[in-house]
């Protein structure tokens, strides 16, 4: 079912800044920052070639980022992201193995267009995992 690491995506307070690092120190290829205000974060994407870093700031007072940063002021790794063939019939699977999917339970669009659904940390050793339609 688990196809490959689409990205890893870490918390930061402040993705322009986070993303010009890693621009400057490292000569990566940063996106722009766009906001996800149906998900309550603005994003930046730093290329690596084979899978992606997104950096995660929150937008606005309910972002769910804002408890994340809130936790750790200085940022830190959030969540992974592993694509699928077929988000619906992932969700049926990991469902029938006891996994719970958060939020509705249902897929939404994600910030690359693409349905995605993410995972509760309590069943999976403490790792927020993000399943991503390939």
């Amino acid at each position: 079912m688990l196809g490959q690491l689409n990205h890893v995506a870490i918390a930061v307070p402040n993705v322009r800044e986070a993303g010009e690092m890693y621009r400057t120190k490292f000569g990566a290829k940063v996106s722009d920052a766009v906001p996800q205000p149906d998900h309550g974060v603005t994003t930046v994407f730093v290329d690596l070639g084979n899978t992606k870093l997104e950096l995660l700031e929150p937008l606005g007072e309910n972002s769910p980022i804002a408890g994340f940063l809130a936790k750790n002021p200085r940022g830190g790794i959030h969540h992974v992201c592993i694509e699928v063939d077929d988000i619906d019939a992932a969700c049926e699977q990991v469902t029938s193995e006891g996994i719970t999917i958060t939020g509705t339970g249902k897929p939404r669009v994600g910030a690359h267009g693409k349905p995605v659904v993410f995972l509760h940390p309590k069943d999976l050793y403490g790792t927020l995992v993000e399943l991503e339609q390939a």
